[in-house]
């Protein structure tokens, strides 16, 4: 198996398959509804809503770094979108459905990557973020554990909601 194969295993863990660090991503979040999704059950913390709508824009700035080789400055508006004022079952789902087809892009973008790929560097700008410039292959890991990071954040969100 190439290495790019084993990162896609991993990508493919951490948000719907068999992760060993406990319940995947996609997991955490297919019972909830709405309302539940965006309480708040401790005062300072996002909301699994929110939670959601930010590893939507990680997925996808992820795969743009892929895709451009570059990191470009995320504002702070889009690194955490607020979620809707106005709340129901249908954006909910939508919410969910924008996050799993970030996913599915961005392993689709992988599948395409020789294994002599992931050791390019993504260049950053002077002013770039903690940790760039950074290789692909760290990248894809980076991704993987930002996943299932707020994964268990959702599962104690969970808990303190009583679910």
């Amino acid at each position: 198996m190439s290495e790019t194969n084993r990162l896609c295993d991993q990508l493919h863990r951490a948000f719907e398959g068999d992760a060993w660090s406990g319940p995947a991503l996609w997991a955490t979040l297919r019972p909830l509804t709405a309302s539940q999704a965006a309480a708040r059950p401790l005062p300072q913390s996002h909301s699994i809503w929110e939670i959601v709508l930010h590893l939507t824009t990680w997925l996808n700035v992820g795969r743009q770094r892929l895709e451009t080789q570059q990191v470009r400055p995320l504002a702070d508006s889009l690194d955490w979108p607020a979620q809707p004022t106005t709340l129901s079952e249908d954006l909910w789902a939508q919410a969910r459905q924008h996050l799993r087809a970030a996913h599915q892009q961005l392993l689709d973008h992988v599948a395409t990557l020789p294994d002599d790929a992931l050791d390019r560097v993504i260049e950053a700008p002077a002013t770039g973020e903690p940790g760039s410039p950074q290789t692909v292959y760290i990248l894809l890991h980076g991704l993987a554990q930002h996943n299932l990071y707020h994964a268990g954040q959702i599962m104690l969100l969970r808990k303190a909601l009583g679910l």
